[in-house]
């Protein structure tokens, strides 16, 4: 969690993202902790806390993504960026199929996957949050 980051920007962050993890589109009412300010790409790769690099992230999406930048495509095994939240379209690289969220890319399957953005227990919150 950035905890140093001011909470005028951390509010800035917030409503740009609409109260919406970027990753996962969880809305903060509906989880159990607050969502937390992701460093897109993390202070120990020289990220800065700056607006270009702070996404809204729930915990989940935050802890699973860590410092990480990139990971492998599950289809090929070939290793590529993460989805960037101020770079990237959400759409062009995911779709919502019911509860599923499906990857569109090799990006949004290397996100997917690293950040279990399908695992049972989010896809039963997600079933729970459409009813």
């Amino acid at each position: 969690m950035a905890d140093n980051v001011p909470a005028r920007l951390r509010q800035f962050v917030a409503d740009r993202a609409r109260q919406l993890c970027e990753y996962c589109l969880l809305h903060e009412t509906d989880s159990y902790t607050p969502h937390q300010v992701d460093h897109i790409v993390s202070r120990k790769h020289g990220g800065l806390t700056d607006p270009p690099n702070l996404a809204y992230a729930c915990i989940r999406c935050n802890l699973w993504k860590g410092s990480d930048a990139g990971s492998l495509d599950p289809a090929t095994n070939i290793f590529v960026p993460l989805f960037h939240p101020r770079r990237d379209k959400w759409n062009e690289h995911f779709a919502l199929r019911g509860v599923t969220i499906e990857p569109l890319s090799a990006k949004g399957a290397a996100t997917v996957a690293l950040l279990k953005l399908n695992h049972q227990h989010r896809l039963a919150e997600r079933e729970l949050l459409s009813k």
